[in-house]
C-alpha cells in the first residue's frame, strides 16, 4: 500500500511559480502522521509550498492536513486526486471547526488528533471500507510519539528543528481556535521522548523551536522540563504567555536551559479589548512594562504579538503599539488584523451580531490575504487593513531595524544577532508580498469535485 501525504500551500498567484521556496519551516504534523505509519507502508510526501505535486504518481490514499487558510488549496488538490479515483483523507485544525465542510471535499475526515484515529484509518483503507468520519475522545497520550524526518529528504528547509513538547492550551482567549479544538486543555510528551529526539537532530540543528501551543501553560511541569533540558546545551525558542514572565526562578531555568527568545502574544495596549479576549492575565503583577523588565534582565529576546479590530481599536491605536514595540526592542513583532476562526466564540459572537461580511471568507473568491473578514466598530475595514500594513512597514523599517538590531539583548548571543537581520529582512520582504495573496491557486481550473 502506497500513501502520499501532502502539506499544502495558502494559495499562489495566477501561473506563478515563485512560490517554490527553499526557506520554508519542515511540517512537522507530515512528519508525525508518516512516524504512526506502519513499516510496510510506502510513505510520500510532497510539499505544496516548495514543489510540484506529482498528481498522476501511483498512490493508493493521499492524507491532506487542512488548516483554515490552507482549505481551498486543499480542496483543489483534493479534487485532483479524486478525479483519478484516488481516495482523500483530511485532518487538521480546519476538520475539527468544519467537520460537515471538510466531508464535503475528502472519502474520510479525521475529527481529532492522530494518535489513535490514524492508525484505523490505514486498516479501513486496506481493507476498502473508509468511513465518512474518524471521531476522537478525550485526549490521546502522546508517549512513543515519533515523528519520521526522512519524509523531508531532499528537500531543502530552514535549519531549525521543529520539535513538540505539550499540545493544546489552558487558557481560553476568545479568538484562539487552539482553545476551541483542545477543550483549553493540554497534553505533554515524556520529557525522555523529547530528548531522545534532541540528541538526534542536535548535531543537523542549530536551533530548536518547540512548537507547543503555549509551552508555560502548566509552569511547574515546564520548570522541570526546562531543568532536565539544562545538560543537553542546544538553544531554543517556544511560545509562551506573558504571566511567566513574573516568576524569577522560571526565568533563570528558561535562560540555563538555553532559551533564546519566546512569542508572546501582547495582542492588545487597550485593558478593555484585553478583557473582551479574555486576556486579563496580560495586565496582572505590573503589566507589560514589568513583564519585559524580567525578560530583558535575563536577556530573553522577544517576538510580540499584536491583534487590531477589537472594539476599543481606533485608527489611534496603532501608533503607541509600534512605538512601544520599537521602544522595547522586540526582536520580531506581528501586527495583525483580528481573524474570526471558525468554531471559535470569536467567530460565533461576530456571527450574532451579523458582522461578518463573507459566510465563509477562506473560501469566498473576493476574499485575499490582508482583507478584513468582519466589520470594525472603531474603524471602516478598509482602514484597519491599511493602518496593520502601515504598523508593519514601520515597525520593518530599516532604521527601526538597524537601532533594534544593536539592542544590548538582541546582540547579546552572536548566534542569535547574526541571524536577527536576516529575519527582519524576511519580514520586511513580507509584507508586501503577502498583501492581497490569494487563497488557493488562481490557475487552478474548477469546479471542485463533491464527495459522495
Amino acid at each position: 500500500m502506497r500513501v502520499s501525504i501532502i502539506h499544502p500551500c495558502i494559495g499562489r498567484h495566477r501561473d506563478d511559480r515563485s512560490y517554490i521556496r527553499t526557506w520554508q519551516m519542515e511540517s512537522l504534523p507530515a512528519a508525525t502522521l508518516s512516524g504512526l505509519t506502519p513499516a510496510d507502508i510506502d510513505v510520500r510526501f510532497y510539499d505544496d509550498r516548495m514543489e510540484t505535486i506529482p498528481l498522476d504518481e501511483p498512490t493508493d490514499l493521499v492524507a491532506i492536513s487542512v488548516e483554515t487558510y490552507t482549505a481551498k488549496r486543499a480542496y483543489q488538490i483534493a479534487s485532483d486526486y479524486r478525479r483519478r479515483g484516488v481516495p482523500v483523507v483530511m485532518g487538521g485544525f480546519h476538520a475539527a471547526l468544519c467537520p460537515d465542510e471538510v466531508a464535503r471535499h475528502a472519502e474520510a475526515v479525521v475529527c481529532g488528533e492522530a494518535e489513535v484515529l490514524w492508525p484505523r484509518v490505514l486498516d479501513d483503507a486496506r481493507h476498502g471500507r473508509l468511513e465518512k468520519f474518524y471521531r476522537q475522545t478525550g485526549r490521546p497520550s502522546l508517549a512513543g510519539l515519533r515523528p519520521d524526518r526522512s519524509i523531508f529528504r531532499g528537500k531543502r528547509y530552514l535549519p531549525i528543528g521543529l520539535v513538540e513538547a505539550g499540545r493544546g492550551c489552558h487558557f481560553k482567549c476568545e479568538f484562539c481556535a487552539v482553545q476551541t479544538v483542545f477543550a483549553s486543555t493540554q497534553t505533554r510528551r515524556p520529557s525522555g521522548d523529547i530528548f531522545a529526539e534532541l540528541l538526534a537532530l542536535k548535531r543537523e540543528k542549530k536551533l530548536f523551536f518547540f512548537v507547543d501551543d503555549n509551552i508555560t501553560s502548566n509552569l511547574a511541569q515546564a520548570k522541570d522540563f526546562f531543568r532536565a533540558l539544562i545538560p543537553l546545551g542546544i538553544r531554543w525558542v517556544s511560545q509562551s504567555s506573558i504571566n511567566a514572565a513574573h516568576d524569577d526562578e522560571f526565568l533563570d531555568l528558561l535562560v540555563r536551559s538555553g532559551c533564546q527568545g519566546v512569542l508572546i502574544g501582547f495582542e492588545s495596549l487597550n485593558p478593555a479589548n484585553l478583557a473582551t479576549m479574555n486576556k486579563t492575565f496580560n495586565t496582572a503583577r505590573g503589566g507589560f512594562e514589568r513583564a519585559l523588565a524580567n525578560l530583558r534582565r535575563h536577556r530573553i529576546r522577544v517576538y510580540g504579538t499584536f491583534i487590531f479590530g477589537y472594539d476599543g481599536d481606533t485608527p489611534e491605536s496603532f501608533a503607541p503599539t509600534v512605538a512601544f514595540a520599537r521602544e522595547h526592542a522586540l526582536y520580531i513583532a506581528a501586527f495583525n488584523h483580528l481573524t474570526p476562526f471558525p468554531g471559535t466564540p470569536l467567530y460565533q459572537r461576530l456571527a450574532a451580531e451579523n458582522r461578518l461580511l463573507y459566510d465563509t471568507w477562506w473560501l469566498d473568491d473576493r476574499y485575499s490575504y490582508n482583507r478584513i473578514p468582519f466589520q470594525p466598530r472603531g474603524m471602516p475595514a478598509a482602514e484597519l487593513q491599511r493602518a496593520c500594513l502601515a504598523a508593519r512597514r514601520e515597525f520593518y523599517s530599516w532604521p527601526s531595524i538597524l537601532r533594534r538590531g544593536f539592542d544590548a539583548v538582541n546582540r547579546s548571543d552572536a548566534f542569535m544577532w547574526r541571524n536577527f537581520y536576516l529575519i527582519n529582512a524576511m519580514h520586511r520582504t513580507d509584507v508586501s508580498q503577502r498583501d492581497h495573496y490569494p487563497l488557493g491557486d488562481e490557475s487552478w481550473q474548477g469546479p471542485l469535485l463533491p464527495a459522495n
